[in-house]
C-alpha cells in the first residue's frame, strides 16, 4: 500500500467524516437523494465498512454486504474524496474488498450497482455489465450492474 494509506474497518464516530465526503461528491457523482439514503445505510445495513487515511485523514470509504448465503458478494458505496481522485485510493480499497471477499470460500460472484460516471472504472478491474437502467438513482443518474465472478 502506498506511503501513509491505512485501510481500517469504520467505526460509528467516523460518520460525519463520511458524510461529508458524500456531499463533497454531490451532485459531480451522487444525486442529492443519495445523501439521506447513504446515511440509512450506515445506520441500518452496515455489515462490511471501511475507511482510507492518508495521514489521519479519512479520504475514501466504502464496503460489502453478503446476500445469498454468502455467495454474492455486494460492494457498496465507495466514495473518495474530490482532492484524491485518480491517485489509486479508490484502486486500493477496491482491491481490498475483492480480496477480503475471495477468502469466503461460499462466494460465487462480487456484484456492484454503480451509474454511468464511474462504471468505468470498475470495467477496468474485472467487472462485466449486466444491466443499465435510466434514471434509476435519480433523473440523469442510471444504474450500471456490474458483476465479477469469483473463479474467472
Amino acid at each position: 500500500m502506498k506511503e501513509g494509506i491505512i485501510i481500517r474497518p469504520y467505526v460509528d464516530s467516523d460518520k460525519q467524516h463520511v458524510i461529508e465526503l458524500i456531499r463533497l461528491n454531490t451532485p459531480a457523482f451522487f444525486a442529492t437523494e443519495e445523501v439521506e439514503e447513504f446515511t440509512y445505510y450506515l445506520d441500518n445495513e452496515l455489515e462490511h465498512y471501511f475507511v482510507v487515511t492518508k495521514d489521519n485523514l479519512i479520504v475514501g470509504c466504502g464496503g460489502y454486504n453478503l446476500e445469498d448465503k454468502q455467495r454474492e458478494g455486494i460492494i457498496s458505496w465507495d466514495i473518495v474524496h474530490p482532492e484524491f481522485q485518480g491517485k489509486t485510493i479508490g484502486a486500493t480499497l477496491l482491491s481490498y474488498r475483492i480480496a477480503e471477499l475471495k477468502k469466503i470460500k461460499s462466494l460465487q460472484i462480487i456484484r456492484v450497482r454503480t451509474s454511468q460516471l464511474v462504471y468505468g472504472f470498475y470495467k477496468k478491474h474485472g467487472f462485466r455489465l449486466v444491466e443499465v437502467v435510466e434514471d434509476y438513482w435519480s433523473e440523469g443518474f442510471d444504474l450500471y450492474g456490474l458483476e465479477l465472478p469469483v473463479n474467472d
